[in-house]
């Protein structure tokens, strides 16, 4: 029986060389969309704690406002939830605060200023 002789060829690799991506600016970046999901994620300690340490921050204050923003949507979704008869309002405003919650964690580690429905609008308006 005869073997075949298997060439191997020489491929040349194709890519971008000499490019890390642990630079500065992405280790900022990165920082940056952390802090902003913590502010959005702990709401009221969130945005205290973005409020004291990054407060010059646009990025990052731009979904600490978001957390103060959900913060109020909760305790104000509790009151109702207390109220005789409204317990079914309750449970469905309960849904879609959680929601929007979930969504502004996505949006806050995207590393864009991304809206938030309802959310970014109010947001907006505090002024600090």
């Amino acid at each position: 029986m005869a073997r075949k002789k298997v060439s191997k060829k020489k491929t040349k690799r194709s890519g971008k060389k000499g490019k890390h991506h642990d630079s500065k600016a992405d280790v900022k970046k990165d920082n940056e969309k952390l802090m902003a999901f913590v502010a959005v994620f702990f709401t009221i300690i969130g945005f205290i704690v973005a409020l004291i340490i990054r407060r010059n921050d646009k990025y990052i204050m731009y979904y600490a406002k978001q957390g103060l923003v959900l913060f109020i949507a909760f305790v104000l979704v509790g009151i109702i939830g207390s109220l005789p008869g409204l317990a079914w309002l309750s449970g469905i405003l309960w849904i879609l605060v959680i929601v929007l919650w979930i969504i502004a964690w996505i949006n806050a580690i995207s590393g864009q200023a991304k809206k938030t429905f309802i959310i970014s609008e109010i947001a907006e308006k505090i002024d600090l």
